[in-house]
């Protein structure tokens, strides 16, 4: 399998979470990915539990709110070395027009300027990073509209 050159920065759609379009920055320093969320509730119902997940709105669109009934909680490092327990969904991510699969852990970055980390878990044996470029994906995404 060819690996995909993938720049430092990009934009992506999340059709599970209801995002279209948006920024992600490529960490290699991560394991995992991230996606920020404005709300995260616990809801227990008839003995099951469920996560109720309200991510990010944009100035355009309002933040979608998912239902989860799959979810795992695991210890992280953040990047200021606290650990803490984060959920975990997993979900599509489309790059370069093809759907990914992977985990991302649901956190809070309000104060960051990507809403989304792509981690080395999603990275690894798809895509090198040259960090010289940016939007690759996004490029490509119109130059294959533009050229059908």
């Amino acid at each position: 399998m060819e690996k995909i050159i993938i720049g430092r920065k990009d934009h992506a759609d999340l059709p599970l979470f209801g995002l279209k379009n948006v920024p992600v920055k490529i960490d290699t320093g991560a394991y995992t990915s991230s996606i920020h969320c404005d709300h995260i509730t616990l809801i227990e119902s008839d003995g099951e539990q469920f996560l109720k997940v309200e991510f990010f709105g944009t100035e355009t669109t309002e933040a979608p709110i998912v239902t989860f009934e799959d979810f795992i909680t695991k210890k992280v490092r953040s990047s200021t070395g606290q650990e803490e327990l984060r959920y975990f969904v997993e979900g599509d991510i489309v790059l370069f027009g093809k759907k990914y699969k992977t985990m991302f852990s649901l956190s809070e970055r309000i104060n960051m300027r990507y809403p989304i980390l792509l981690g080395r878990k999603l990275l690894n044996r798809r895509f090198i990073v040259d960090s010289s470029k940016l939007d690759l994906s996004l490029k490509n995404l119109k130059t294959t509209i533009f050229t059908k």
